[in-house]
């Protein structure tokens, strides 16, 4: 059983609001100094998933993915010390400013060359920018089963057992492998690594991968490739206006009120 997990290195959502900058011309997000980069909630979870099934299953093999800069390292080695076998990253410059798409072109065809594999993890959604595209993306371009949002996964049988959670219920589902399948919070939180295991993995190597290594062409990954186009990024305005209605007695304050709603076109 070979288990891939893609997981993506944010920064850290612990910090303050005033950490954060927008940059409106340049349409990013710019970080204070001493803001801290870790690896996204959900993602966190997914290794989590990874593994309770290698647990129940007695051996399996856990690979950690993930698109970033050099940084980025500093996530797979908190799933490796969590327990996961190997992690590879995928930096290049071409990967830069990449949208939902890009990115999930470039993690599918890392995860086509990590072949053979009979799972793929994801996060739910990044916590950065909470779209959720980039599982299903994957999916999608692998051709393989999707299930979206679970609490529980189990693989029995040959096949991937789901538990989902949907608006008001949860439904089980069960899809063949190889499949993909993005977990959510409710699945529980992810172990904490010990300083041993921290030890150990900081000692792993981890492969680096650029677009040459995937056989991609710079043109298809990165902003030039991007099939999202950003039309604005900004902080929005929120004005509040209180307007008091004076009267004799509560009926007659009522009925300013109304007659004021109906200006309005609100009733």
């Amino acid at each position: 059983m070979h288990i891939i997990v893609c997981i993506k290195q944010v920064p850290d959502p612990e910090a303050p609001p005033s950490a954060f900058k927008v940059d409106e011309g340049a349409k990013k997000v710019a970080l204070a100094p001493g803001v801290g980069l870790v690896i996204s909630q959900f993602d966190a979870i997914a290794v989590e998933a990874a593994l309770r099934i290698r647990d129940a299953l007695g051996e399996a093999k856990v690979t950690l993915l993930s698109l970033g800069p050099e940084g980025a390292r500093d996530a797979i080695k908190h799933g490796l010390a969590m327990g996961a076998d190997e992690g590879v990253l995928l930096t290049d410059k071409a990967f830069d400013r990449s949208d939902s798409y890009t990115t999930a072109l470039a993690l599918a065809t890392a995860i086509k060359k990590l072949a053979p594999y009979d799972l793929v993890l994801c996060g739910r959604q990044a916590v950065d920018w909470d779209m959720g595209q980039v599982g299903s993306g994957i999916a999608e371009l692998l051709g393989i089963p999707s299930v979206t949002i679970a609490k529980k996964v189990e693989v029995v049988d040959g096949a991937a057992r789901v538990e989902r959670v949907l608006l008001d219920v949860f439904e089980t589902v069960e899809a063949p492998l190889p499949c993909l399948v993005t977990v959510s919070n409710e699945l529980g939180e992810p172990r904490y690594p010990q300083l041993r295991q921290i030890m150990m993995a900081s000692r792993k190597q981890v492969p680096v991968w650029v677009a040459a290594d995937l056989g991609l062409d710079p043109s298809q990954l990165g902003s030039a490739g991007a099939r999202l186009e950003l039309a604005r990024l900004y902080i929005p305005v929120v004005e509040a206006r209180c307007e008091l209605m004076d009267g004799d007695s509560p009926q007659e304050m009522a009925q300013k009120l109304a007659r004021r709603l109906r200006e309005e076109k609100l009733i």
